[in-house]
């Protein structure tokens, strides 16, 4: 045990988390309220190592946003559009196949592929775009849709909600997005995305995707309204869907970007906040094997110094993202592979490019030859 857990105040925590023992919600809040950031990172550094040892995971991936015009109007969201609205756009599927056609030429392996409500598209129109992309390569990973457009897709195609999973997922469809989660208390959910669904029916999509054999990630947005209670609150509901399906391949917190939007939110996440909500994720949901520190919202410095507080995982090259940087992210818009693998080393982590289901694709583990292992290698350190 090193100096700072010795004499620490959550060293009952730590020696939890050393013996196997699941932490409570009681010592969630604890560690969320506790100023001793350096001991929640020993914390969390040391479920990670238990994890997942000395990786850090990127993936080779595009965003493609098929369209920004949304029926609903959440309070929080930049991004959403009404036709009246000058900037508002939607895709053609020749459109996306040709975004497509251009990323897999510089070798991604998934498409995350997420938009608005719209008002008038049918569902044909999303069965297509997921044959057309699937037939580009047999290899190429769709992660697509939210739990509230999976609702949505279901109420266009007057049918179940299992019944339009299973249409999806015959489509072409490999993994749900996180998106949507945001913060699952309902006194809040009420203020920052009325109108929404509720958080009930966003996990019992993931639970109906879970039981078809599917796989998701999942997804909290923090500092804006919420509380730590409500963040604990968060954290239980997907610590306990796991424990049923373990269907979830990671989670991901997400800061909240507060510009031109209608929460009014005089102070938004610091640095120290955002690796307090990553360390107490790690630490909570002792279930889940991966945590991302996303970079888009986080910047790339703080989301290095993310992976020495429960972070393993960078997140993805993206190329092309809309939904962060129109609430206001400074953040690039893409990172190259080299660009990555870099910033996992220079963070002391051996770097891994994984595949949609957080599995390795390669292992760069001699900082001069960057084409190193690139056989599929087992996950653990």
């Amino acid at each position: 045990m090193n100096w700072i857990i010795k004499h620490s105040k959550l060293r009952d925590i730590y020696e939890k988390v050393e013996a196997g023992t699941r932490i409570n919600e009681s010592d969630a809040l604890r560690l969320f309220q506790s100023q001793d950031l350096n001991a929640l990172g020993a914390i969390a550094n040391l479920s990670r190592k238990k994890k997942v040892g000395e990786r850090a995971s990127f993936i080779v991936n595009r965003y493609i946003n098929y369209s920004n015009y949304c029926i609903l109007s959440c309070q929080f969201c930049a991004f959403s559009k009404k036709k009246r609205d000058a900037d508002g756009f939607e895709l053609t599927v020749e459109e996306m196949v040709q975004k497509a056609k251009e990323a897999l030429a510089i070798g991604i392996t998934e498409l995350h592929i997420v938009g608005g409500l719209h008002p008038s598209l049918p569902f044909s129109y999303y069965l297509e775009m997921l044959r057309s992309l699937k037939s580009l390569s047999p290899d190429l990973k769709l992660k697509c849709f939210t739990a509230i457009e999976i609702l949505h897709l279901a109420w266009l195609s007057k049918q179940s909600v299992d019944e339009t999973l299973a249409e999806l997922k015959a489509a072409g469809l490999d993994s749900l997005t996180g998106g949507g989660a945001e913060i699952f208390r309902a006194s809040v959910r009420s203020q920052i995305a009325k109108g929404k669904e509720s958080a009930e029916e966003y996990l019992d999509v993931h639970r109906r995707w879970h039981q078809l054999g599917g796989r998701s990630t999942c997804t909290m947005l923090y500092g804006h309204l919420e509380s730590h209670e409500d963040r604990v609150h968060h954290l239980s509901l997907l610590r306990g869907l796991q424990d049923e399906t373990s269907g979830y391949t990671g989670f991901i917190p997400l800061a909240y970007q507060p510009d031109n939007n209608g929460i009014p939110v005089k102070h938004p996440p610091t640095g120290a906040e955002s690796l307090k909500t990553i360390a107490v994720s790690r630490i909570f949901l002792d279930n889940f094997e991966h945590i991302t520190a996303y970079w888009v919202g986080l910047g790339i410095n703080l989301a290095q110094v993310a992976l020495d507080y429960g972070a393993d995982d960078l997140h993805g090259t993206i190329l092309e993202e809309h939904i962060f940087h129109m609430a206001g992210a400074d953040s690039p818009q893409a990172r190259t592979e080299k660009e990555m693998i870099q910033a996992i080393r220079e963070a002391g982590r051996t770097p891994v490019q994984r595949d949609t289901f957080y599995q390795p694709i390669r292992v760069f583990n001699d900082p001069v030859n960057s084409e190193e292992s690139r056989q599929p290698q087992s996950a653990e350190a």
